[in-house]
C-alpha cells in the first residue's frame, strides 16, 4: 500500500480499461477519478489538484495530445503534476510531440501491465 494516497487522474475513453486500472491503482492506495473524453479530462485537471494525470492519446472530442498540450502552457498551475502519456500508437512521432508538450513520461499500452503500471506510477512519484 501507498505510505501517501496519491491522487490520479486517469482520462481514457476504454470502460474496461478504466475498470481495470482503477482497481489496481486503489488496490495500491491511490485516490483515483477518471474522464473519458478529452474535453472531460481538461476540465478535469484544471479544476482539481491531481499528483499525476495518466493520458490517452487517441479520445473523442479532444485528443490527448492537445489536452497535454493545453495543460502545460500554464505550467503555474500544474507545475507540480505529473503527467503520463498512455497509447496504443508506437510512432515515434507521437512519442516526440508528448516529450515536447512536457510529458513526464510517454508508455505504450501493450508494453504495460496494471502492476507495471503502479510500479512505474512509484518511481514517477518518488515513492
Amino acid at each position: 500500500m501507498a505510505d501517501t494516497t496519491h491522487s490520479v487522474l486517469f482520462i481514457e475513453d476504454d470502460p474496461f480499461m478504466i475498470d481495470m486500472y482503477t482497481h489496481v491503482m486503489e488496490k495500491h492506495g491511490y485516490s483515483v477519478e477518471s474522464a473519458t473524453d478529452g474535453l472531460e479530462g481538461l476540465k478535469k485537471a484544471q479544476s482539481g489538484k491531481y499528483d499525476l494525470i495518466l493520458l490517452d492519446i487517441m479520445m473523442p472530442e479532444m485528443l490527448g495530445i492537445e489536452v497535454l498540450e493545453k495543460l502545460r502552457k500554464d505550467e503555474a498551475d500544474l507545475e507540480n503534476t505529473k503527467i503520463v502519456v498512455l497509447t496504443n500508437l508506437a510512432q515515434s512521432e507521437d512519442s516526440r510531440r508528448a516529450l515536447e508538450a512536457k510529458a513526464d513520461g510517454y508508455l505504450i499500452k501493450a508494453d504495460v501491465t496494471p502492476s507495471k503500471l503502479v510500479e512505474l506510477m512509484g518511481k514517477i512519484l518518488g515513492k
